[in-house]
């Protein structure tokens, strides 16, 4: 029996080991590992969410970039235990240094910017393998495909393959994909109620474009983002323009501070352009968590959250 236990362990042994090396599409370019991360950061907590999903903590060293912009709830807490933030916000070339990284989970304008200190290209003399989330490519590769929940499932694939979990991450994704093929299902024919997503800004809104996940998510639960024909991912617009297209339905981020999304209906109630357009009038909104609105394990929980409000009669 011992011998058939050693037998079986040795074997699973070998074929994880023969699994590698890997390679991965990282913004069109690609990115080969030998064998798994073992010292890993990851930044933001949409990012994290993933990492956990997979149950990747033992291999974490470090997270980046979430306390000095959001608050965390029981449940994040509980799944980072004693992994330490290295930065409350963008991590510096020496933050991720001081932990000896050996690969980073970040993107561009989620924890690096085109041109900065931390990039794929300074972090690799070092060692250090970067991942970027697929939503981000954008910022430097223009010929990218408009958003799709692909943005989410894509990359939990590649994490999954990256670190030898990609039963973990198939199982991830085929329940995700199975829940949200009930909801759409629910949903059925409705379609085109015009949505703007309001994340914040006074002056100019800033929102989600084209190449942004909740454009996707917005079309899944049987809206069309009326900011959809903008060529970015998150970027500002103008109120003419949002006022003009008279949205029906508004998503509001909540970064859960003290006036909450509060803050955002509340000037849209008092602003002369806004104020006449349908979804204000008719107070139709839901308001959403960062993590529910960027590429994560909380997406799918938060198109159903968009369904039932904008469609209760389906629900």
């Amino acid at each position: 029996m011992k011998r058939l236990a050693l037998g079986l362990a040795l074997s699973l042994f070998a074929s994880a080991a023969f699994a590698f090396p890997v390679t991965v599409d990282n913004c069109g370019v690609p990115l080969t590992f030998d064998a798994p991360p073992k010292r890993a950061v990851i930044n933001d907590l949409n990012m994290s969410e993933m990492a956990f999903a997979l149950g990747l903590q033992p291999e974490i060293v470090g997270l980046t970039g979430i306390t000095g912009w959001y608050k965390v709830d029981a449940a994040f807490k509980a799944a980072q235990g004693a992994i330490p933030e290295l930065a409350p916000k963008y991590p510096t070339l020496e933050n991720l240094l001081a932990v000896e990284p050996d690969f980073f989970f970040a993107g561009w304008y989620y924890g690096m910017k085109p041109g900065g200190e931390v990039t794929p290209d300074t972090l690799a003399p070092h060692g250090i393998k970067t991942l970027l989330l697929t939503e981000s490519c954008i910022h430097v590769d223009k010929n990218r495909p408009a958003a799709s929940m692909d943005l989410l499932f894509g990359d939990v694939e590649k994490l999954g393959k990256i670190f030898g979990k990609e039963e973990k991450a198939n199982a991830l994704v085929a329940g995700w994909k199975e829940r949200l093929g009930t909801i759409t299902a629910k949903v059925g024919n409705r379609s085109g109620t015009r949505v703007f997503l309001y994340d914040s800004g006074e002056d100019k809104p800033f929102t989600a474009g084209k190449f942004a996940i909740p454009t996707a998510m917005i079309e899944a639960a049987g809206g069309t983002n009326i900011m959809a024909d903008m060529q970015t991912s998150w970027g500002n617009t103008d109120w003419e323009t949002v006022a003009a297209r008279n949205p029906e339905f508004l998503v509001l981020l909540d970064y859960q501070d003290a006036a909450g999304y509060r803050k955002l209906i509340d000037f849209l109630k008092s602003h002369p352009a806004m104020k006449e357009t349908d979804a204000v009038k008719n107070n139709r909104f839901v308001a959403l968590r960062y993590a529910e609105l960027t590429p994560g394990p909380a997406n799918i929980e938060a198109i159903d959250k968009i369904a039932k409000a904008m469609h209760p009669e389906a629900f």
